[in-house]
């Protein structure tokens, strides 16, 4: 088994509407996507954003395009006109989700985008 964060199996796309985020988790191939569907459950997104305080996390599963939408409410401070910080909303959450480590096994480091710093 290997430790690997996540944005070297997948890659994410993001959107925002009000106080809800959007995150969906790409498989970079099918054979990972039974891996992603394991181990990145709504408990673990969930913990992972637990510092935004989300109301709920629910995971959405899309087999056929390999992939995982996450939509977590309450986590943009109020959304993307009344927050008062920056760089908060969808796009910049999906580099937390994706800097995420799981563990991987043998057989799938073939599919992983693996550089010298990322094992």
């Amino acid at each position: 088994m290997h430790d690997l964060r996540l944005h070297a199996l997948a890659h994410g796309r993001t959107g925002d509407k009000g106080n809800r985020l959007n995150i969906s988790l790409i498989a970079y191939a099918p054979e990972i996507y039974p891996l992603l569907v394991q181990a990145v459950t709504e408990d673990v997104v969930a913990a992972r954003f637990a510092h935004r305080k989300p109301t709920s996390v629910r995971r959405y599963e899309l087999p056929k395009l390999y992939a995982l939408n996450f939509v977590l409410d309450d986590v943009l401070d109020g959304g993307v006109t009344q927050a008062l910080n920056l760089d908060s909303h969808g796009k910049t959450l999906s580099y937390h989700l994706l800097g995420m480590s799981i563990a991987v096994p043998d057989e799938l480091m073939a599919f992983a985008r693996v550089r010298r710093n990322d094992a």
